[in-house]
């Protein structure tokens, strides 16, 4: 009978234990809304969406209403490809979307949530003063959802959108990573989003691999905030540690940054030359797991 009675606990201890009871982790929900809380918000008229798909993607089918920031508009090649854009090429981009840097954004894609997650991670890095919220699933979860599909481009009134200062605490480089490897720190993880592949094939040593796919459900909208706080304490990542994460591009990274950021974690840097600038690199080690014949190759929307 006493095993009884303490067996109708255990549920309520499996709770405690991956939702934790310290109190570490801040705010969650903040950053990703369902497509339904999305429409929602869309009718209270305060709020821009934004289709963060290719142009030509955009035109051939957008939810009504939308305007288009395309990844090629907010990024470079410098040091690599898909590099964050300098802070004038943002704000043009942002602007010439009708965009000021109090707009309140609900921001959508095709791609699995990559591209909304690299638009709202760039616009965070410059200093967007509105609130800024991922549309979980993105156009399929939005059109399931009975939004209005429509083509062509929009016409857009240009406004004048002030990037700030760049927030050095959301972005790491090369040489961040090289002095952690030569001095590590208990609570800082490098996280490899990449396929299981990729990451047999060569890694950045002591990096932790999570697929950035566990992040979502086969429809493509996110997890739920428990199973994600469940998914990274399982695999050693709490809320206090500072995580840097990566993936061939950075464009993934941005995609679990986002996750993460949702579940509560805010010590979250992502690093942006990432694997392309690493890999290419003759002066970094490399911990090769797989014979890179054993590698698959990568496909360039899922960087």
């Amino acid at each position: 009978m006493v095993i009884k009675h303490l067996l109708k606990y255990i549920p309520l201890l499996a709770v405690l234990l991956f939702t934790g009871c310290s109190g570490t982790y801040e705010k969650s929900g903040t950053l990703i809304v369902s497509a339904r809380e999305a429409l929602s918000l869309v009718k209270e008229g305060t709020w821009t969406l934004v289709d963060a798909q290719k142009a030509s993607s955009f035109t051939k089918g957008h939810a009504k209403g939308a305007v288009n920031i395309e990844r090629a508009q907010i990024t470079g090649n410098i040091p690599v490809d898909n590099c964050i854009a300098a802070p004038d090429v943002v704000a043009l981009a942002a602007g010439s979307a009708g965009l000021t840097t109090n707009s309140g954004i609900l921001i959508y894609d095709g791609n699995s949530n990559m591209d909304s997650g690299r638009l709202a991670w760039t616009l965070m890095v410059y200093g967007h003063k509105g609130e800024i919220k991922i549309v979980s699933g993105g156009i399929d979860a939005l059109t399931a959802e009975g939004a209005e599909i429509t083509t062509g481009e929009m016409t857009v009134t240009p406004a004048v959108y002030e990037a700030g200062a760049f927030n050095t605490a959301l972005v790491a480089d090369k040489s961040e990573i090289l002095s952690l490897l030569d001095n590590p720190k208990k609570d800082t993880i490098l996280l490899d989003v990449r396929t299981d592949e990729e990451f047999a094939a060569g890694t950045i040593p002591g990096s932790v691999h999570i697929n950035f796919e566990s992040n979502n459900f086969k429809d493509g909208t996110y997890k739920p905030v428990q199973q994600i706080r469940i998914l990274y304490k399982e695999n050693g990542i709490m809320p206090e540690d500072t995580v840097i994460i990566y993936c061939q591009t950075s464009i993934r990274a941005a995609q679990t940054f986002a996750a993460l950021y949702n579940a509560g974690y805010r010590n979250l840097k992502i690093y942006d030359g990432a694997w392309l600038e690493w890999s290419a690199a003759e002066d970094v080690p490399v911990y090769t797991v797989a014979t890179p014949a054993e590698a698959q190759p990568v496909v360039e929307d899922a960087s």
